[in-house]
């Protein structure tokens, strides 16, 4: 067990600052991540070239690093090892805050695991912008990010969804937006939803209906720019066959490894796994690595 005491000052102890940015309006820069960034010994970013635009017009001047999907691994380990030694580093993505739909959550585990100080500075997020002005229900509601690319994995996870009576958040880009519209009415049928380009830019739009007036809409006119669709969750009561069928035509290995690609490390993958099947943890452990 480890208690964080975010506010209280501890020399020679690293901290990890997890900055919110802007997702297209840089009016939304907080007061408190441009201090926290001109304070801080490093900024790992996402993509770099985008980070020091950001910097300049803020006048911030500060070491650089990059953190991206494909050097997350070894990089993670020099930042580890740079909060050890008592820095202070603000991790930042493109947009938006770090770790939701973006690198940050290896990083933040291993900080953790380090007994290392990790603070959010809250900023800018597509989700939960699109959603408290969609018009549907915000009292509960699941962010699902983006949904798999390939049909067989889509339709997996949008069966696994349709029972949710809550209110489901998607991220999606233009060129796959008509795609992912005909499977959501096809698996979840003609639900009431919001499908919203540019949020805080110029060509903000909330494009609000059925989902099948959805996919007429967006036939007749191409949508351009980041998008983030809000859908109204299942009025009716799930029944339990239903609520086990996402997992059906997986084996074991399959779900357990769909489970880790969902941000849960192997242990907790098994875990659900074996709640799902009414298995012992042991059986799953042994399909999944091959026993």
């Amino acid at each position: 067990m480890d208690v964080q005491k975010s506010f209280l000052q501890e020399e020679n102890k690293g901290v990890l600052y997890l900055v919110g940015t802007p997702i297209g309006n840089l009016d939304d820069m907080t007061y408190r991540a441009v201090q926290i960034l001109q304070e801080v010994d490093m900024i790992a970013a996402e993509d770099t070239r985008q980070t020091i635009k950001l910097l300049n017009h803020f006048h911030i001047q500060k070491k650089l690093i990059s953190y991206y999907e494909h050097n997350k691994e070894e990089r993670g380990k020099e930042l580890i090892k740079q909060l050890r030694n008592g820095a202070k580093i603000a991790l930042v993505s493109d947009a938006g805050m770090p770790a939701i739909s973006d690198p940050g959550y290896e990083l933040v585990v291993e900080a953790v695991m380090n007994q290392m100080k990790v603070i959010p500075i809250p900023g800018a997020n597509a989700a939960i912008s699109g959603l408290v002005a969609s018009g549907l229900p915000t009292n509960q509601f699941i962010f699902v990010g983006f949904l798999p690319r390939d049909k067989k994995g889509l339709l997996q996870e949008l069966n696994r969804l349709k029972t949710y009576q809550e209110t489901l958040i998607i991220y999606e880009s233009p060129h796959r937006i008509n795609k992912t519209l005909h499977f959501l009415y096809d698996v979840l049928g003609n639900r009431n939803a919001v499908c919203i380009r540019e949020l805080t830019k110029k060509f903000e739009e909330f494009i609000r209906g059925s989902i099948e007036e959805l996919v007429s809409y967006v036939e007749e006119h191409p949508l351009k720019g980041e998008l983030t669709i809000v859908i109204e969750g299942s009025n009716e009561e799930p029944k339990e066959d239903e609520i086990e069928r996402w997992w059906l035509e997986m084996t074991i290995k399959q779900q357990v490894e769909y489970y880790i690609s969902h941000g849960n490390t192997v242990k907790e993958a098994i875990k659900l796994t074996s709640i799902d099947r009414q298995l012992s943890k042991r059986e799953v452990y042994q399909a999944y690595h091959g026993h």
